[in-house]
């Protein structure tokens, strides 16, 4: 088969109009990627597009992941059996609200590294992760027979830099690794990231928008000059949240739906998002403007799906307008999917995270202290610790290059948090023990995903900690990814006011969806079964956690909750209704 980019997208030679939506393969659990899918389906589009999240394969440097929820192929195998073409975006940069836009954190420990740019080490490192990544793939387009039309080059990379050269490596290097199938760019609109962000002799530029097609329509038409398909590569039709925000972002079904009008009427669309999904465990970015602004773990974006898998009103709006260029499918949905209110749990044990840190990691000894990255971690936390001597007054206490969050502790006990922009700020300490220990537990919040601070995105401490003025030595750092919580020692001491861990069982009957309200809670994340569900925190907007029921089993399953600010409650409630606040 064929598809062509000339004035128009053709298919096996006749025009072909690409309705598409997005489904990121990553935050869905894969026993429900063929629900999505057919659900998609039957909304009338024929296409799916998903990113491509480098940092879920390569997790380590060299360590490659294609199985379980990360078997790509397989998603996009499912994606064909339901009768859906792909748009696949293998980055290496995706951006998407996702844990440093994709890219993997030990990146960062070239301290010469230049992100997105035709930097050779960088350069090096991808072309190591497409010898990986695309034979997963290149056999699946549709010139073989599989269902990939089309596939992009970077990721709005207008919005970041103008390196026309790494651009072009980028395309090379993918059509070098066997890419036949078109390939597209897609940017904003508006102020160069056009100019920037294209390639058009070798790619096909598309716009990422969410209103005013009509006019920005009319900008893509002149820059492409000659008759060329106008697509949309993300229509935006809601927005995501972050810890903090008043409230869960939704937006107008009527104003979407006039906007989808207006972009069939002219050209093609991929839908962003179909269906959001789940920031599952610690994989949720952050934005930097003013001040961080770190995701939440629901990406439901108020998307025609929700982060359950709900049909909305937005999705029959939609599926009424897409109807008037496409025959509707019928077909019965192949998942059974119930939704289930298991009620209260009582916890069955806690413990200090102190009591039990050396069943958790081995301390590292340093004079002074070591990044996340330098300790070779991508994410969760980092406890620091040092003796800091006689009791006596500290006019100049400082954490110096520090990020994100840190709870500090003396003797165990906890001091104050500083968060953000509180961090470096200098403060006064009073040591009243005969001999004191400092603590701090810096928690990675997410890298940011967006703009000019992805070059800034080390985590724990870099530089180091001010007592009296002066950097102060000798520290032990405990790493903690937090994905062996299988050797909590649950026998240990807890201390109110500690971070600590609690344990509940959940005998389970019949399995279903259901929803993990923590009331009373302060901060921290949840585990079922040594899954990573992902984290909580009071300030909202999300109050509950959504379980989906293939992380169940029938019979007893384990939950566990770490807190970190010494705010615990002494039961979970799990309900079949979300609250996304």
């Amino acid at each position: 088969m064929s598809f062509e980019i000339k004035d128009e997208f053709y298919l096996e030679g006749k025009p072909f109009k690409v309705i598409s939506g997005s489904i990121h393969y990553f935050r869905v659990v894969p026993e429900y990627w063929r629900d999505r899918l057919e659900k998609l389906r039957l909304l009338g589009c024929n296409t799916v597009e998903t990113y491509v999240a480098w940092n879920k394969h390569e997790p380590n440097e060299g360590e490659y992941d294609f199985s379980g929820g990360n078997d790509l192929r397989r998603f996009i195998q499912i994606a064909q059996e339901v009768g859906l073409y792909v748009i696949l975006r293998p980055a290496p940069y995706i951006c998407a609200e996702w844990e440093f836009g994709g890219l993997p954190y030990w990146l960062l420990q070239d301290p010469k590294m230049k992100l997105r740019f035709s930097y050779g080490p960088f350069m090096e490192k991808i072309q190591r992760y497409f010898d990986q990544l695309l034979p997963q793939v290149t056999d699946l387009q549709i010139t073989h027979g599989g269902p990939i039309l089309m596939m992009q080059v970077e990721n709005e990379y207008g919005s970041y830099a103008n390196d026309k050269k790494y651009l072009r490596q980028m395309a090379q290097l993918m059509r070098d690794k066997g890419v036949v199938v078109p390939l597209v760019t897609s940017d904003g609109p508006w102020h160069d990231m056009l100019d920037n962000g294209t390639i058009p002799d070798i790619a096909l530029p598309t716009i990422n928008c969410g209103s005013d097609i009509k006019k920005w329509f009319d900008v893509l038409r002149k820059f492409h000059g000659t008759k060329k398909p106008l697509m949309v590569m993300e229509f935006w039709i809601g927005w995501f949240d972050a810890w903090g925000d008043e409230h869960h972002h939704t937006t107008s079904v009527e104003a979407a739906a006039k906007e989808l009008r207006d972009i069939l009427t002219e050209g093609s669309v991929n839908i962003y998002m179909f269906h959001g999904g789940t920031n599952f465990g610690f994989t949720s970015g952050a934005n930097y403007y003013e001040k961080l602004a770190p995701d939440v773990t629901s990406y439901d974006y108020d998307a025609l799906l929700t982060e359950w898998g709900d049909i909305t009103p937005k999705y029959q709006a939609f599926q009424e307008i897409i109807a008037q260029y496409t025959e509707l499918p019928e077909f019965a949905l192949s998942t059974k999917i119930v939704k289930k209110a298991y009620g209260k749990l009582q916890a069955k044990d806690r413990v200090s995270l102190f009591s039990t840190l050396d069943k958790l990691a081995e301390p590292v000894k340093s004079p002074y202290p070591l990044s996340m990255e330098a300790l070779n971690q991508a994410t969760g936390y980092v406890y620091y610790k040092s003796a800091i001597g006689a009791p006596r007054h500290i006019e100049d206490f400082r954490l110096i290059s520090c990020m994100d969050r840190a709870n500090i502790f003396v003797n165990e006990s906890l001091l104050m948090t500083q968060y953000d922009q509180e961090i470096g700020v200098s403060q006064k300490i009073e040591l009243t023990a005969e001999s004191n220990e400092l603590g701090i537990l810096v928690e990675n919040m997410g890298r940011v995903n967006y703009s000019v601070k992805m070059n800034h995105q080390h985590k724990g401490i870099k530089d180091g900690v001010i007592v009296n003025g002066a950097y102060r030595a000798d520290w032990e750092m405990y790493s903690l990814p937090m994905d062996n919580l299988e050797q909590v020692d649950f026998s240990g001491d807890y201390l109110s006011g500690q971070p600590s861990f609690t344990r509940f069982e959940l005998e389970v009957g019949e399995v279903g969806d259901t929803f993990i309200e923590l009331t009373g809670w302060g901060k921290g994340f949840v585990t079922v079964n040594g899954f990573n569900l992902g984290r909580f925190w009071e300030v909202g907007p999300q109050k509950r956690l959504y379980l989906p029921g293939p992380l169940l089993k029938s019979g007893k399953n384990e939950i566990i909750v770490f807190e970190s600010d010494g705010k615990v409650g002494e039961s979970i409630t799990f309900f079949d209704q979300p609250d996304l606040g």
